[in-house]
């Protein structure tokens, strides 16, 4: 049976959990590295849709300014791609309401509901889905040796230092496993490496 040449690209990783036959259960998830940037989004609706380039941008500019002041006024807010909601929760438990004080409260981010907008824009376009032979993460992570001698020709090609992406793509490891394996390697009583901060995301260096 031939391989269908249009339609999502799609992966398929293990579960922690075991199914009726005793195996680990799968899930299906969009290949990864697929991103696209805001510039090359705006290309888009320059070429497509008539808008003058960063047009876009600013109106994106705009609404977060404006949503952001309403928003923190206790405001949902309705739009053509879905609603935005504050988040609140208390900086500890409590169990009476009477005790509930101003200074307990929290905004903890904000809640996105796209309704049924995205589903609909998306079925317009899809073609159907198609498997990408993503690597086996179980077996990977198992070869701790092989995973060591990944994580050492990385630390010398990028001069001392590695992250979980660089690692990510040597290694064939999905950027949560291969986060996992990095900051597993910065734990125990003899530790291979440390982990520092470097602004959104941390980097790691040989002890």
């Amino acid at each position: 049976m031939p391989r269908k040449n249009s339609g999502m690209w799609y992966e398929v990783h293990p579960t922690p959990v075991k199914g009726g036959d005793g195996k680990n259960l799968v899930y299906v998830r969009p290949k990864s590295g697929r991103k696209m940037t805001m510039k090359q989004l705006e290309d888009q609706c320059e070429r497509c849709n008539a808008l003058r380039y960063g047009e876009l941008n600013r109106a994106f500019e705009a609404f977060i300014r404006v949503a952001g002041r309403f928003l923190a006024e206790g405001y949902r807010i309705e739009t053509p791609i879905g609603s935005f909601t504050p988040k609140l929760s208390l900086a500890k438990q409590v169990t009476d309401p009477d005790q509930v004080k101003d200074r307990d409260v929290r905004l903890d981010g904000v809640e996105y509901n796209p309704g049924k907008l995205w589903e609909k824009a998306i079925n317009r376009w899809l073609d159907g889905f198609r498997r990408y032979d993503n690597p086996d993460t179980q077996a990977i992570m198992s070869d701790k040796e092989k995973l060591e001698q990944v994580m050492r020709e990385c630390m010398k090609k990028y001069h001392g230092y590695i992250t979980a992406g660089i690692f990510s793509r040597a290694s064939g490891l999905t950027l949560y496993s291969a986060r996992k394996q990095l900051n597993e390697w910065t734990m125990g009583d003899n530790p291979k490496l440390l982990k520092t901060p470097r602004g959104k995301e941390h980097i790691y260096t040989e002890i």
